[in-house]
This record gives structure tokens, sequence and C-alpha cells, in this order.
């Protein structure tokens, strides 16, 4: 049986060990992330914590609903059986909120005929190859670019300072994000130095040959797989391949110990070719959109 389980209810650290020997187990997922990152949540719970399923939510007026936070990737349920019914929690899950907006995870099986369910993608590279093998997949445009940020001579520094990421992100891409407001970016800085600090995340930073920074990005670190949690490059330095200097410095120093690179994904198609073009391959995995509000709030809503 699966029952709605307040934040203020939870069992901290049967939650947690449900989330660490699980299956589809993210670092999203864990309470100390979710604390930082999301306005409110609880969580659907599966007998003692066999199963848990987070869930994301905010009220406006007098209605709850789920939403997506910034810098969550993927949620969804995790479990350590892989025959467990998904269906039941989102049963339970569509019985509380009218309006549902959140992120699977690619350790859940793609549903087809869930009419709730839209399919998204991720680009994942396999890490568990010599790493001429890794550069070998590269695409033309990419060994361009390293030859390029070779002659530039580009500088890397791992371990800089997170808060010259942050401030490099929203003065470039924050600028084509403006839905991005200062308490995402607050919760960012909070969340960046507590997974520095508990040693799941790293910050890489490349800088030229006058010390201008001109790319960051941010690489957490769970079980077999580093993930690029946000990254921006100086857009007015963008000719000597800052980002895929980035990004080959990444993958050169994680490929020995995790088995997968995860680019962070995009269903876009652009942003999906450039991922793709490092040797990476799609991973599909899904998003709840569901929505039975009335008519008038489904309207306001738009």
């Amino acid at each position: 049986m699966v029952k709605y389980v307040k934040r203020e209810d939870l069992e901290v650290a049967k939650y947690n060990v449900c989330i660490e020997k699980a299956i589809q187990s993210r670092v999203y997922a864990f309470s100390w992330y979710l604390d930082i990152v999301a306005e409110n949540w609880s969580v659907l719970v599966f007998e003692d914590y066999k199963a848990v399923m987070p869930i994301c939510w905010r009220k406006k007026g007098f209605v709850k609903y789920v939403y997506p936070p910034f810098w969550v990737l993927e949620l969804g349920v995790f479990s350590v059986d892989e025959d467990l019914d998904f269906q039941q929690f989102y049963k339970v899950l569509f019985s509380k909120f009218k309006f549902a907006e959140s992120k699977l995870n690619t350790g859940i099986s793609i549903q087809q005929k869930a009419s709730f369910l839209v399919n998204r993608q991720m680009q994942i590279l396999e890490l568990n190859r010599d790493t001429n093998k890794i550069l070998e997949s590269f695409r033309k445009d990419r060994k361009k670019d390293l030859q390029k940020a070779e002659k530039a001579e580009l500088q890397l520094k791992w371990n800089d300072d997170p808060i010259k990421l942050i401030q490099l992100f929203k003065n470039n891409v924050g600028q084509r994000t403006p839905f991005i407001v200062e308490k995402d970016y607050s919760n960012l800085l909070q969340l960046l130095t507590i997974s520095i600090a508990k040693k799941v995340g790293e910050v890489l930073s490349i800088y030229n040959d006058n010390n201008d920074l001109v790319a960051s990005g941010f690489f957490l670190k769970h079980k077999n797989t580093v993930t690029i949690l946000v990254s921006s490059t100086d857009f007015n330095f963008r000719k000597n391949g800052e980002n895929t200097f980035l990004i080959h410095t990444a993958i050169r120093k994680y490929h020995n110990k995790y088995q997968f690179f995860n680019f962070g994904g995009s269903s876009m198609k652009s942003i999906a070719n450039y991922f793709l073009s490092f040797g990476s391959e799609t991973k599909e995995y899904q998003q709840i959109n569901y929505n039975n509000l009335p008519a008038f709030i489904k309207l306001f809503k738009r």
C-alpha cells in the first residue's frame, strides 16, 4: 500500500536508505538535496520504505500542484524491486494533486500508453573505455575545438570558487533564462557548497591567457555516474573551444572511476546534437504532465 507522508512526518533515515539502495538511486532524491531546492516536498511511501516517490510541490491560492524544481534532473519512484508496479504511486499522486509536472528517471522503464507521460531525452557517454577511444568517438568539430584550446593555452582549475561559476552562469546563460530568479541562485550556491562538503561534487573552471574566466561547470558524482549539473561559458569568449575543453577535461578525470558521464539532458535538438558530438548516446526517460484542474484554472495556468 502506498501512503502520502508529509516532510515533517518522514522517517528520514529509512527514506535515505531507500534512495541509496534503490535500483534507480539518484543524488537529487536525498533529503538534504530536496530540502535545499524544493519549496515544499512530501513522499509517497510504499509499505515500510521499500519504495518511495518524492513529490515537490507549491501552493498558489487554494491549489497545490507538483512542479520540477531547478537543479533537479531526475526524480520519480525509487525501489530495490525491479517488478514494482509504479501505477499505484501515480494513482495516489493524482488523488492528491490535480496538476503535476515532474521528471521521472532513466531507471524507470518507458511506458508508451500512459497519456500523462511525455518522453524526454538525456545524452550519456560510456566512460569504461580508454581515453583515446573516447576521444576517437568525438566528432570532427569537437576535435577541432580541442586543437584551438591547446593553441590558446587555456588553463584549467579544479575546486574553483562556486560563486564564480554562478556569476558566470547568471551573466550569460541566465540572461536568456529570466525565469530563474535570485532565490534559485541562492539555492544553487547552498547546493554546490554542501555537495562539495559532502564530496559528491566538484567545480572545474577554465581560464584564458589573460586570466579571464571563460568556462566553468559543476559535476555531481553518485554511484557510477558523473553528471554536469550546471555549466556556462562567457559568451564573449567562445572561439577557442572553451566549453569543449571543459567537458573533455572532466571526461579525462572521471573515466577511470565512473561508468557513465551524463551531460544533464536536453530534448532540444541543437543542444542534444552538441552533447552527442562527444560520442554520447541518447537515453530516453519520461516526465509526468498531468492536468485535471477545472477549466478556468487550466486557462489561468496557460
